[in-house]
């Protein structure tokens, strides 16, 4: 029995993709979400926004406004380059593995990938050559360090730390966004590359799920890829999702906009380290666990339907609850920092999560749990009242990466009656 109740926002509605277009909304909350996702495209926050929300398994509202690119209306089926949102799925690639007895949480990620047992943790850095010196860590790096960013490994570029910042350029060390290349070297990459700090000492985001991507491919004996679509996609009968869109949908990928002089310009400048924006549609880029997968809101609904479900799609068991409750249970070590963007954030095994201590930050009530990609997509999943919400855009480098999640969250908890 569900705790709370959704008031009415109409059936679900076969909509045409651009709001102009739409019929009128048949409730006052729904006029609310309507009005929300019009005003940003018509002042130019976005050039469009797919929406998705669901309560009990069941889609209740999914609507595409504005355009996918200059010429084209988006559509609610459109396919969109998910970016960090990979990271929940790669994460549940590891867990499904780990209830298999394949490995153990706390083991060290140098008894299947030796490279990491030579890791260093960096002491003093020098500005002007980016040479450093190094100390040995103080305990192996996890399993478990890894699924919870902390391990001390960093990301490049987009890593406040200008150390980092250097030391992975001086390095040609890729985001994994879009990088040419291949997942084994990438990851061996990963392991020359000095730690911010001892393992489990601080929340570090970084290319930890890269690493997960690589242990996933050792455990399992395939390629990430083909357990993806195996064990993950068909099984949950998502259609939609790849590392590489097929040409024959190429033409459902949004292309990515950016902000030039105030406005929304398609990206045609490359992005990160040099990567071309059209990557989902290129051969030869790296399998990122952490970041390289494109799909679109109904699949990516599905997903998150399996973890709320307890790990059972159409009767079909995937993974199991217990998998599932580790996940979904705060996993930072007492007395470990974890800055970031608001107070007493928290994180479990591949997402952060809403506890006492900071649900008071927001409407989305205590266990539930979320996450973004860096082209401004954004996820949520509210256990309490059995509802995911999904908003996606395609945006380089946006002005907030939690802002738009944030506005819609807001306006959407207005159509609940009572909530956690």
């Amino acid at each position: 029995m569900k705790n709370t109740t959704m008031l009415a926002l109409g059936a679900l509605l076969l909509t045409q993709p651009v709001f102009s277009q739409q019929p009128a909304p048949t409730t006052f909350q729904e006029a609310r979400i309507d009005s929300l996702a019009q005003r940003l495209v018509r002042t130019g926050k976005v050039q469009g926004v797919n929406l998705l929300f669901s309560q009990n398994g069941k889609i209740i509202y999914r609507k595409a406004f504005g355009k996918a690119d200059e010429n084209r209306p988006l559509q609610t089926g459109d396919i969109f380059r998910i970016a960090s949102q990979t990271k929940a799925i790669t994460s549940l690639a590891v867990m499904m593995l780990w209830e298999e007895g394949r490995f153990l949480l706390d083991e060290p990620v140098s008894n299947y990938i030796p490279a990491f047992a030579n890791l260093r943790v960096i002491k003093d850095f020098n500005a002007a050559d980016t040479t450093y010196t190094s100390v040995a860590p103080n305990r192996p790096v996890t399993v478990r360090d890894l699924l919870r960013h902390t391990s001390g490994i960093s990301y490049p570029l987009i890593t406040g730390d200008p150390r980092f910042q250097a030391i992975f350029a001086k390095h040609k060390v890729p985001t994994g966004i879009g990088s040419p290349g291949n997942l084994k070297n990438f990851v061996d990459q990963i392991a020359l590359q000095p730690l911010v700090h001892n393992p489990g000492e601080a929340f570090t985001y970084g290319l930890n799920i890269d690493v997960l991507g690589r242990l996933v491919e050792i455990w399992s004996g395939q390629p990430l890829e083909v357990f993806f679509r195996e064990r993950i996609f068909r099984p949950l009968e998502m259609n939609d999702t790849y590392f590489r869109v097929p040409d024959d949908k190429a033409k459902r990928l949004v292309p990515v906009f950016s902000a030039t002089g105030g406005r929304l310009h398609r990206q045609t400048a490359p992005i990160y380290e040099g990567n071309d924006a059209g990557y989902p549609l290129q051969d030869g880029i790296i399998v990122s666990g952490g970041a390289g997968l494109s799909s679109t809101t109904a699949d990516y609904a599905k997903f998150l339907q399996l973890l709320l479900d307890g790990g059972v799609y159409k009767g079909k068991r995937i993974i199991g609850n217990a998998a599932i409750r580790l996940m979904t249970t705060p996993q930072i070590p007492q007395g470990a920092t974890a800055k970031w963007d608001w107070p007493d954030f928290s994180f479990g095994l591949g997402f952060s999560l809403v506890t006492p201590q900071n649900q008071a930050a927001g409407p989305v009530p205590e266990g539930s749990f979320f996450w973004g990609g860096a082209f401004n997509t954004h996820y949520w999943a509210d256990p309490a009242n059995d509802i995911v919400g999904i908003v996606f855009t395609q945006e380089y480098a946006p002005a907030s990466y939690w802002d738009l999640g944030t506005l819609f969250k807001n306006v959407f908890y207005t159509a609940l009656e009572k909530s956690k």
